[in-house]
């Protein structure tokens, strides 16, 4: 049996486990996460993890549970070699299917403090649910009969169906509550309930069961196994016998099914509101993903490292929101884009270094460093001021000559 057919178990709990459990990066991950929730209780001038932690808690985790069903999705694709962009588009088509067939179904009782009956929550939940499988089936077909690429296929998905998903809210708003609208906030007990403080650990507890049985798909089943040969070298997973076909249609349609389900929390949290419900969040998951340790490249990852990587990029965002005060939204993509591309750019070093290129080659490195200074420079200057950035882009100017500098050094002495 060849390297890529073998058992991913030795990926995740053999070589480079500590204690059996996490990898050093994952370790390194709670040490992030453990330094970023310090050092927000330290800055954030209300200290609401020290005062009302609880709230905080809860806060946290109502965002959690949703983006982590979204990211183990994201990274069983990544992990064969596949892209989903769409999965928060899916989940706002989702989101809406389930909160207009509770309109078209609830009558009277739609939005009304009697709730509706369990029977009819179910069937929306169903539906919505089995909607994940149908994108997901049509993402296959795509991408494996009509040979299209993954991006392409989930990048016009990721623009599509949100706007299927805005008429068909508007359609159905005007059909059965008499004036059309592209959003329909609704308060039902049930969703109330799930999304209450006191009941946060529902979605939190699915969460958790949805990995523990991702976790147990990848590392101890023939399925799980295949994922991991297909995204570290496809062609040979099919001539080893692999039905790459299926264990595509597999994924993406795990994929779409994570992200039907975070659409049914989502909307219990806001109501259908297809423009902005899980917008963006396709980068979040996929960072998640990647920060957990999953390569793009395919054939790398853990469960835990993605659990991880959602927690570590939730509090980053926590942070900013409680230390930058005032429209701390707009830093949430600077923050998040930063953190996906160091989280790459530091599962690449490794390799660069052992394969004895240069991360800075030639003058296109010394054209490069500039660059990343002033980057570094202007995030830091839309939040502290002039003289923060200035320090922070000459100290990244001056580490990044260090670094070209004992690459130089280094080269020579290997020609030597």
């Amino acid at each position: 049996m060849s390297s890529e057919t073998a058992p991913p178990l030795s990926r995740t709990l053999g070589r480079g486990a500590i204690f059996g459990f996490l990898r050093p990066n994952e370790w390194a991950l709670v040490f992030s996460i453990l330094v970023v929730i310090a050092g927000t209780a330290a800055l954030d001038r209300s200290h609401a993890y020290v005062n009302f932690p609880k709230t905080a808690l809860q806060d946290n985790a109502r965002r959690i549970a949703p983006l982590g069903i979204l990211a183990l999705g994201a990274a069983v694709v990544i992990i064969s070699g596949g892209i989903d962009l769409s999965v928060a588009a899916v989940a706002a088509l989702s989101g809406t299917i389930c909160a207009t067939l509770l309109l078209a179904m609830g009558g009277e009782r739609f939005d009304s403090d009697e709730g509706l009956p369990a029977g009819v929550l179910a069937a929306a939940i169903g539906v919505s649910i089995g909607s994940g499988l149908a994108i997901g089936t049509l993402h296959t077909w795509l991408i494996t009969v009509l040979r299209l690429p993954p991006f392409i296929v989930t990048l016009g998905s990721l623009v599509g169906l949100r706007s299927f998903a805005r008429a068909l809210c508007y359609y159905m708003t005007g059909k059965f509550k008499g004036s059309a609208s592209e959003e329909l906030p609704f308060s039902d007990p049930f969703f109330r309930y799930i999304n209450a403080g006191d009941h946060i650990w529902i979605p939190v507890l699915i969460m958790l069961v949805i990995a523990a049985g991702t976790w147990v798909l990848l590392n101890w089943t023939v399925l799980g196994r295949h994922i991991y040969a297909m995204g570290g070298n496809e062609q040979a997973a099919r001539l080893s016998g692999i039905r790459t076909e299926n264990v595509k249609w597999f994924v993406y349609c795990f994929s779409a099914t994570c992200a039907s389900l975070a659409g049914v929390f989502y909307i219990a949290e806001s109501g259908a509101k297809p423009s902005t419900l899980a917008a963006g969040y396709e980068l979040n998951a996929i960072a998640a993903a990647v920060v957990g340790g999953c390569s793009l490249q395919g054939g790398v990852g853990t469960v835990a490292g993605t659990v991880l990587g959602v927690v570590f990029l939730r509090a980053v965002v926590d942070s900013v929101a409680r230390i930058v005060r005032g429209q701390s939204d707009m830093y949430e993509g600077i923050i998040v884009g930063m953190v996906v591309v160091l989280a790459v750019t530091f599962s690449q070093l490794r390799q660069i270094r052992q394969s004895g290129r240069q991360l800075f080659p030639g003058a296109l490195g010394w054209l490069a460093m500039p660059g990343l200074a002033v980057a570094a420079g202007l995030v830091v200057l839309v939040s502290l001021g002039v003289k923060a950035a200035i320090v922070t882009g000459s100290f990244v100017l001056v580490v990044l000559v260090g670094w070209k500098v004992a690459e130089i050094v280094r080269t020579r002495k290997t020609l030597e």
